[in-house]
């Protein structure tokens, strides 16, 4: 079993910074997938970004290129969003999942945080 849990969400300006964590336990997390997807009102899911445990790669969607990135601290077993130059359009529940595959569909992740809201104004 593995517990997710997700903070540092808020209200934020246009042009502002965010960073959203996601605290990992329950189980090692070798060859797994961290992912960050958000849930707009009226809208599907979407993929935001994705880190492997091990080695750290990663990949962003296109719309959050140049301005999100992903890290994370394995002493920590914590998984970073660093969000800059956000706009009123990123504004939804982020969720953190994790999964097996490196994948950006979140049909192949099996545990899910329970959110965090982010709110940009302009």
């Amino acid at each position: 079993q593995v517990q997710l849990v997700e903070s540092g969400g808020g209200g934020v300006q246009a042009g502002g910074s965010l960073r959203l964590s996601c605290a990992a336990s329950g189980r090692t997390f070798i060859n797994t997938s961290l992912g960050w997807f958000r849930h707009a009102p009226g809208k599907e899911r979407e993929f935001v970004a994705r880190i492997t445990w091990t080695g750290g790669s990663t990949y962003l969607a296109d719309s959050v290129k140049g301005r999100f990135t992903i890290s994370r601290d394995n002493g920590k077993n914590t998984v970073y969003l660093q969000m800059n130059s956000v706009k009123p359009e990123d504004t939804a529940v982020y969720y953190c999942a994790a999964g097996r595959l490196p994948t950006t569909s979140p049909n192949y992740y099996t545990y899910w945080g329970q959110g965090t809201q982010v709110t940009v104004t302009s």
